[in-house]
C-alpha cells in the first residue's frame, strides 16, 4: 500500500515540477537510454533463442551499468541545477528528497 502511496505522489509532483536540462544533456540521455531500450531489445531475444544463461548475466550487467551511467548524469545534474537553486530560495525540504532519491539509487 506504501508503494502505491509513494508512486501517486512522485506522479503528482512529478506533473508540478520539471528539469532543465540542456539541450546536448537531454540529447544526451536520449542516446544512452536508446542504446539501453536495444540492449534490452537484445536480451529479450536471448532469451527466446535459449542463450547460455552466463551470456544473458553478463548482457544484463553491462545494461544495469548503462542506467546506472543515466542516473549519475542525472543526479549530477539535479545537484548542480535543481537542488542548489531550491537551497537558495530558502527551501530545505529538497535535502531530504535528495536523501530519499540518493537512498532508492543505493538499493539497486
Amino acid at each position: 500500500m506504501d508503494n502505491i502511496k509513494e508512486e501517486h505522489t512522485i506522479e503528482s509532483d512529478a506533473s508540478c515540477r520539471k528539469s532543465h536540462h540542456p539541450e546536448h544533456v537531454k540529447k544526451d540521455l536520449t542516446n544512452r537510454l536508446n542504446r539501453i531500450e536495444g540492449q534490452i531489445r537484445g536480451i529479450k531475444g536471448m532469451v527466446d533463442k535459449d542463450v547460455y544463461c552466463d551470456d544473458i548475466i553478463t548482457q544484463l550487467s553491462a545494461t544495469q551499468s548503462a542506467l546506472n551511467s543515466v542516473a549519475k548524469v542525472l543526479l549530477q545534474g539535479h545537484l548542480k541545477g535543481c537542488v542548489v537553486d531550491r537551497l537558495a530560495e530558502g527551501d530545505d525540504e529538497v535535502l531530504d528528497e535528495l536523501l530519499v532519491t540518493i537512498q532508492k539509487l543505493m538499493r539497486k
